[in-house]
């Protein structure tokens, strides 16, 4: 199913009564992240809105080719005029300003020409703030924004939120929401949407089509996920109809890759390694190793999907990754027998699709330990799956399965009440901590 009909009105409403509007994809970002963003830094520059579209970390390079890139900025601007009146009533006039700056106060002297101003003539206030929405794409929890979230918690709080995503472990933060599980990807949530509201569409040029086939294409790893559905078809054809241009995506996604990122997919697989009685695939890299590759971590995505998740006789395939920052990032595909987002969700809080999920872990002594951790409380999910399940053999890729364990239900959201949906009056007072040890991880999940 799709949006409903009050979903899209609601979130065109949000879009409608507000005007400097912040665009945000999660931290560590992936091509649907960054391309969403852009696409709605378009369309909402065409409408004649002032947007500021802002990527967590440094924007991957790799991805330099998108239309707009070059619109990315990676600080949050929280800078807020104060604003001090002087009232000129009965007949007074000015004739000269200035200010001096001394033992760290801010002297502002006001010469008047004619009259005299008393103190009671004088108020305070703030200006606007720099945003007074936020539209957050594919992101499904607010701490995957990263520092974003956890240096600027105020901004989050204080601001309404339009919470834009196709992933099903969506936590529904925000004030709006626009979320459709059974999408793709998250451009083609805001196909779905771009398309209902005539203003929008006109605004799909060639260039926002690159960038919404863009996400298509790299979620559903080229329409090879199970995620992949008519409808995303038919989306992609779409797109191409309105100039998108595919070869493009495909030479800079899948035939261009730099020199560290093949040593560091080299490295990942000799790493590999098989339980044959658990039916799990994993391998690991380490910050060691992106040092000694002169690779960032980023540029492990796609070996799960090209390479680990192609062995065969296994039922759920991980790739670990050890974070610059700290922590660790663990990406887990699943065949038809297991639900890998309520594997990452019951073992380590993290979520997803049930034929991809991830987490993310933020603290421990040991890189490899950990990984050893993770795998053995990994098996123990596994197990209790299967055992649900009815004895399922490993490898079998659900094949042999009588049943299946189901995901969360594949439904459109619930209708957006617009009538009860104030963004300006009704601003969460979520707050989650910044510091927790383990948090939920999509980023980079289709």
């Amino acid at each position: 199913m799709s949006l409903s009909s009050d979903a899209i009105a609601a979130a065109t409403k949000a879009i409608e009564d507000h005007h400097r509007i912040l665009v945000l994809p999660h931290a560590n970002v992936d091509p649907d992240g960054i391309s969403s963003a852009l696409a709605c830094y378009s369309i909402l520059k065409h409408i004649g809105k002032d947007v500021t579209v802002l990527c967590p970390d440094t924007p991957p390079e790799s991805l330099s080719f998108l239309p707009g890139f070059e619109k990315f900025t990676t600080e949050v601007d929280e800078n807020q005029n104060f604003i001090i009146t002087v009232n000129l009533e009965n007949g007074i006039e000015i004739d000269k300003l200035r200010y001096s700056v001394e033992d760290h106060k801010v002297n502002i002297i006001v010469v008047p020409k004619q009259g005299k101003i008393r103190p009671e003539r004088v108020s305070f206030g703030e200006g606007e703030k720099r945003y007074d929405l936020i539209l957050a794409v594919d992101t499904a929890d607010l701490a995957l924004f990263g520092s974003v979230y956890s240096e600027h918690v105020d901004l989050f709080s204080s601001v309404p939120i339009l919470n834009v995503d196709h992933h099903i472990s969506n936590t529904r933060y925000g004030q709006v929401h626009l979320i459709d599980p059974t999408a793709a990807s998250a451009t083609e949530v805001l196909y779905h949407w771009f398309t209902q509201v005539p203003a929008y569409a006109a605004g799909i040029t060639p260039d926002v089509a690159t960038l919404l086939l863009t996400g298509l294409i790299t979620d559903t790893r080229s329409f090879q996920n199970p995620n992949t559905t008519p409808r995303s078809l038919e989306i992609a054809a779409e797109l191409l109809e309105r100039g998108a241009r595919q070869q493009e995506i495909i030479q800079h996604i899948y035939k261009t890759k730099p020199l560290s990122t093949l040593k560091i997919w080299g490295r990942a697989l000799n790493r590999i390694q098989i339980d044959p009685t658990a039916g799990v695939v994993w391998s690991s890299i380490s910050r060691e190793d992106l040092a000694e590759m002169g690779a960032e971590s980023r540029e492990t995505h796609g070996i799960l999907d090209e390479l680990i998740s192609t062995i065969p006789d296994a039922d759920v395939h991980i790739l670990f990754t050890e974070l610059e920052a700290g922590g660790l990032k663990a990406s887990m595909r699943s065949s038809a027998g297991i639900d890998s987002s309520r594997l990452a969700a019951e073992c380590y809080g993290g979520g997803g699709h049930a034929r991809a999920a991830g987490f993310r872990v933020g603290s421990f002594g040991n890189f490899a330990l950990q990984v050893t951790e993770c795998i053995q409380k990994l098996k123990e999910g596994i197990r209790k799956q299967r055992g649900e399940m009815g004895s399922a053999e490993p490898g079998a890729g659900g094949r042999n399965v009588p049943t299946v364990i189901p995901s969360a239900p594949r439904t459109a959201v619930a209708p957006v009440d617009t009538k009860s949906v104030d963004p300006l009056k009704e601003i969460s007072g979520e707050k989650k901590s910044g510091s927790m040890d383990i948090v939920g991880e999509i980023t980079e999940e289709k």
